[in-house]
């Protein structure tokens, strides 16, 4: 069948459908609007670079396309992405690549697009199939910032003509701006995180607030009545902390207090295990799966480590140094009963402690539920 002579560097086109054949304007304008939307769709950096290449290897000639993204200092090569009909051999990017090796750091440091018409004879190109004999790069920068290089490879020595060349400095500027929204995407989440981190943190003890305590107690309850297993509650209070503020002041009371919440953490060694400040001086341990004797044994545990830690506590009438009273509740959760029945019985738990001397653990039954 007879061909049109193609326009050197694209597919050859029938001659009965000539008339149908798409200019490299249109291809180009095509081929932009893909790199578009995978900078739109991508679900993270790495899915948008990989719709990148794989959009220019299944719409263009190449036997070959890589993005080559720089490390934030630009000293070195850190990931590469790559399709193409060719095995490529990577090179290990753990910080060995730096941009004064192989062409794509020659055009790192020259900041301008280099063809590389005989591979072999290019003092810097770094072989990744023996198969290529041309070789086009691309910086990729976005207004100050080069993030990388796009690296397009082809059998065809002739293949990168003028036009070419062309569609892939305008395909770089494209993905220029695709890697910064999917940085910006990426930097937009790593800041929500901190701040739903920030915002479940006490600031002065750093572990969870009250807030998440709810949240996590809700979840706790609706779990383990579904699996039908113990959800174990600890309210700890630390004895006349009022006293003790008075007598040593309040920095002394608040380095007094960050130091019992690192007990208790310690404490804490389940996967599902919380601990919290529920207020004031009083804080929680959640042990999900934990039966009332179990969560009794971590609340005496506690209770000990609490008194040899030897805070000082020189207005203490229980002890010269700060101790702690313990509430302890354990239940399996109905699915119609309430977090609160679990809250109310390590109150009154710890209600029960205080009463009887301070400095111990009560664990009294719940009340209209199965006991954990």
């Amino acid at each position: 069948m007879a061909s049109r002579d193609p326009k050197p560097g694209w597919p050859a086109v029938p001659a009965e459908n000539a008339g149908d054949a798409p200019t490299p304007a249109a291809m180009l304008a095509e081929i932009l609007a893909q790199v578009s939307r995978e900078a739109l769709q991508g679900e993270d950096l790495d899915a948008v670079l990989r719709g990148i290449v794989d959009c220019l290897v299944q719409r263009l000639p190449v036997a070959i396309a890589s993005i080559i993204l720089l490390n934030d200092v630009g000293t070195h090569f850190e990931r590469e992405v790559y399709a193409g009909e060719l095995l490529l051999v990577q090179p290990e990017l753990d910080n060995d690549w730096p941009v004064t090796l192989g062409a794509a750091g020659r055009c790192v440091r020259t900041g301008q697009p280099l063809l590389v018409t005989d591979v072999e004879g290019d003092p810097d190109y770094v072989a990744g199939n023996p198969s290529v004999r041309a070789e086009y790069l691309v910086p990729i920068r976005h207004r100050a910032r080069l993030h990388g290089v796009l690296n397009i490879e082809s059998t065809d020595a002739g293949f990168f003509t003028a036009d070419v060349c062309a569609v892939f400095d305008a395909v770089a500027d494209q993905i220029a701006g695709a890697i910064h929204l999917a940085r910006m995407a990426d930097q937009l989440e790593a800041a929500n995180r901190k701040l739903r981190q920030l915002s479940s943190i006490d600031g002065l003890t750093g572990i969870a607030n009250r807030r998440r305590f709810d949240e996590q107690l809700q979840a706790d309850w609706a779990r383990c009545a579904r699996e039908r297993q113990p959800l174990a509650l600890l309210l700890v209070d630390a004895d006349r902390f009022k006293a003790l503020n008075d007598a040593c002041g309040h920095l002394y009371g608040d380095e007094c207090l960050r130091q019992l919440a690192r007990v208790c953490a310690q404490l804490a060694d389940g996967e599902e295990d919380l601990v919290a400040r529920y207020g004031g001086e009083e804080l929680v341990l959640l042990l999900p799966r934990r039966d009332g004797a179990a969560a009794g044994l971590v609340a005496e545990q506690l209770r000990a480590l609490v008194e040899e830690e030897a805070m000082a506590h020189p207005s203490s009438t229980v002890a010269p140094v700060v101790t702690v009273s313990i509430g302890v509740a354990a239940l399996v959760p109905r699915p119609q009963g309430s977090p609160q029945q679990l809250i109310a019985a390590a109150d009154a738990a710890l209600y029960a402690a205080k009463a009887g001397g301070r400095n111990r653990v009560e664990h009294p039954p719940v009340a209209g539920a199965e006991d954990g």
